[in-house]
This record gives structure tokens, C-alpha cells and sequence, in this order.
């Protein structure tokens, strides 16, 4: 075990201090996905790198002031990612406080319109909400993440497929105790400038296949990805998942399954999962047809926690899971709600049964969500060796099983929450 720890670090280290920081559509982000598909390349020889559009936030200064009792204080921020940018310019307005929970329940938004909006929430989860929003022409969005009371602001994106749809406006992230301070102090106005653009790129998806002894038995994926947000070198969001699907290519290919695998690292997962969007999309038909199962680390590595695994799959499905587990002293809290925000979404929204392996820390999650110190020293490599290992053994039991068929089916009511979740926040097929 301790030598598998030693592996998923050393990959880890690449990623996070050798790369650094991997914007969906940077130079940065390929590099990984060449890291990657090179060290796939020792274990198979069936590896590719398929790329998809992608808007790369291209940003070298943001600036953010706020005027209080008539003096303008300058604030840290964060340009998210599919905003648009003011191109250099300086935008200004008047600050209005704008709650996601009740204010959308207003049946009138121009009292924001050319406004400086701080939003409390910074999710919008309703197509019609967003819409809405982009109608009322603000002139700029602060947006306030809830969960974390923070003194910094974290980095995070608007969902691609609206803003495809109805258009931004500059959109930047700021600490949430700054925005408390804001309206203690009643603030007045605030003026950004950011200087940049979102430009046209590409995003890499990295495939490693290990083809099975049966080529009618199926596939089953395995998923990270290997882009992060702004100013993040993403240890745990994904790096040290990245490093696992590297020990999956040398434990797979260790001995021959009936079935195939397919171990992907995705790009642009922080644009609501994008690259795996995108792939699913173009391998639609393979996936519905051949797809046995899905299993996506996202965000499991932390030092203290616990175990909290979203599972879109039968009974059965969720008996095998929990005794291998079991067996091997993994406990965990099992969820079948489907989550939008991970790579195992969009399989999901194919038929293909999954498992998000997630270890949050505090109420809300992560309390290094998105944030600058997300970096190696907040991984337990052998608690995410000891995952790992377990994890395999679950996906060599399914790869091997006589009658892959009693795995392979999501219930009826929840395809259909999947559906309405893939057709209302991705825009569909």
C-alpha cells in the first residue's frame, strides 16, 4: 500500500507543482492530458486524446474597488469561468443585494438593471432564473458562495450551456465576508476591470483502452478530470484522481478481464463537466449500447473526513458496492440522488449505472473548495491508496461476472430525474 501511496503522489506532484495551474483550454491543461496519456502509453497501447471546443478564460488582471462612506477600497475577486470580460474597460454601478433563495420570487428585476449586483448564492440552478437575470442587464454580477464564510474568494463558472443560450455579463466571485462588510457598511457603488477574454480553444480528453477477453461484454469507464479553476492547482480537485486512473492502467492490465475499460481523464469539468459532456455526446451510441458502468473519482482524497459515494444503479448494484466495501473496512454514506456537477453525470444520462466517490471534510463540502491552498498538502495518499484498491476489486468483480445485466440498469424514476437534469442544466443531447 505504501508504494502505491508513493505513485499517486509522485503523479500528483507533476500535475500540481510541475504544471501548476490547468485552465480548461490552456497550454497548461494539455500538458496535463500529455503527462497523462504518455504514462497510459506504458500500460496500453490503445491511448487517445480527442478534443472539443472550449472557452478558455484568458485573464492577466481583475480589479475589483467598492465605495464605502465615500472612499473606494480595492477588493480581491474572481473572473468566472464562461464570463464574458469588460475587455479593459472600467464598468461601474450602483450596489444592489440580491438573495438567490427569495429574490428571484419577484415578479419584476429591473430595480437591478445597470446595477452592480452582489448575488448570495452562486449557483444558478434554473434555466428561467438565469434567464431572467441576463433579461434585467445588469451591469456587472458579484457573486457570494454561501456554503463557505470565507475571507477569500473562491473561483468557480457560469453554466456554459446558458450562457450559450442567453448571454453574460462580467461575473466575478468575491469573499463572502467581504460582501458581509458591504452591507454592514452599506456600500454604495463598486467598478470592475478585468483584462482578458474568454477566447475560442480546445479542451483534451485523454482515453486509455484495455481491451477484455469478450468484445461483447461491455466497457466499463472510469472517470477524473485534470483541468481546475482559477488560481488552484487542484490537488484534490483532481489531481490525485488523475494519479489513481494511472494505477488502474497498471492493476487492469496486470491480469485479463471478460471486459473492456476505459480509463478517461476529462478536461473542462469545471465548466459544468463540459469535456465528459461533450465526449458522451460524441460516443452516444457506444456508450448506451456497451456501457456496463461508471465509476468517477472527484474530490476523495482529503486528509480528514468521511466517505459520501452518490450511486445511480440497482439494488443490486448497491448490494455489491456496499459488501466489497465493507469487506474492506470502507464505510461511506450512500446517496442515490443524481448530482449535475460531476464526470459521471452525463453516462448517467446514457443508462449507464455509476458511482461518484466523494470525501468532504465539513457540512458544505470542502472547506478548500476552489481555493489557493487546494495542493498536495492536504492529500492522505494511503487513505486514497486503501479507496483505490477497494475500488478496483468492485470494478474487476463487475468486468468478470457471468451476467454483467443484473448491474447494468438505472430505476425508471430516477432515469427520469437524470434526464430532466441533463435536458434543464446541459442543454440536452
Amino acid at each position: 500500500m505504501d508504494n502505491i501511496a508513493k505513485n499517486l503522489e509522485k503523479h500528483l506532484r507533476v500535475l500540481t507543482d510541475e504544471i501548476g495551474v490547468r485552465l480548461a483550454g490552456s497550454h497548461q491543461e494539455y500538458q496535463a492530458a500529455e503527462y497523462l496519456a504518455n504514462e497510459f502509453r506504458k500500460f496500453s497501447p490503445h491511448v487517445s486524446i480527442e478534443e472539443y471546443p472550449v472557452m478558455e478564460r484568458a485573464v492577466s488582471q481583475e480589479k475589483l474597488e467598492v465605495e464605502i462612506n465615500g472612499k473606494w477600497i480595492e477588493f480581491p475577486c474572481s473572473l468566472f469561468g464562461a464570463s464574458c470580460t469588460t475587455s479593459g474597460k472600467t464598468f461601474e454601478g450602483e450596489i444592489v443585494f440580491f438573495d438567490s433563495a427569495t429574490s428571484y420570487q419577484k415578479s419584476d428585476l429591473s430595480f437591478i438593471t445597470n446595477k452592480a449586483v452582489v448575488h448570495l448564492g452562486c449557483h444558478i440552478e434554473n434555466e428561467e432564473s438565469y434567464k431572467r437575470l441576463m433579461d434585467a442587464a445588469p451591469a456587472f454580477i458579484l457573486f457570494v458562495d454561501t456554503r463557505y464564510p470565507g475571507s477569500i474568494p473562491l473561483a468557480d463558472g457560469l453554466f456554459p450551456a446558458y450562457v450559450q443560450k442567453y448571454g453574460s455579463v462580467p461575473s466575478l466571485n468575491v469573499a463572502y465576508m467581504d460582501a458581509w462588510n458591504w452591507q454592514k457598511n452599506q456600500a454604495s457603488k463598486a467598478k470592475i476591470c478585468v483584462v482578458g477574454e474568454a477566447r475560442p480553444s480546445k479542451t483534451s480528453v485523454v482515453i486509455c483502452e484495455i481491451p477484455g477477453t469478450d468484445p461483447d461484454a461491455g466497457v466499463i469507464y472510469c472517470g477524473a478530470h485534470h483541468d481546475t479553476q482559477a488560481g488552484s492547482v487542484g490537488a484534490d480537485d483532481n489531481a490525485i484522481a488523475c494519479a489513481i486512473l494511472l494505477e488502474f492502467a497498471k492493476i487492469f492490465t496486470a491480469k485479463k478481464h471478460k471486459c473492456t475499460f476505459k480509463l478517461i481523464s476529462f478536461g473542462a469539468e469545471e465548466q459544468l463537466s463540459l469535456g465528459s459532456a461533450a465526449y458522451v455526446r460524441n460516443h452516444r451510441k457506444e456508450i448506451t449500447e456497451n456501457g456496463i458502468f461508471m465509476c468517477n473519482f472527484d474530490s476523495m482524497g482529503s486528509i480528514a473526513g468521511w466517505y459520501d459515494f452518490t450511486i445511480n444503479g440497482n439494488d443490486e448494484l448497491l448490494s455489491l458496492i456496499r459488501e466489497i466495501y465493507n469487506r474492506n473496512d470502507i464505510y461511506y454514506l450512500e446517496k442515490t440522488t443524481p448530482c449535475p456537477y460531476t464526470d459521471q453525470f452525463p453516462f448517467a444520462a446514457c443508462g449507464v449505472p455509476g458511482i461518484w466517490l466523494f470525501r468532504p471534510n465539513c457540512t458544505a463540502g470542502l472547506f478548500y473548495h476552489h481555493r489557493v491552498d487546494n495542493d498536495a498538502e492536504i492529500i492522505d495518499f494511503r487513505q486514497s491508496a486503501v479507496l483505490m484498491t477497494a475500488t478496483a476489486k468492485i470494478l474487476e468483480k463487475i468486468a468478470d461476472s457471468e451476467n454483467t445485466a443484473q448491474y447494468r440498469t438505472i430505476p425508471a424514476d430516477m432515469q427520469t430525474e437524470i434526464d430532466e437534469l441533463f435536458n434543464n442544466v446541459y442543454g440536452g443531447f
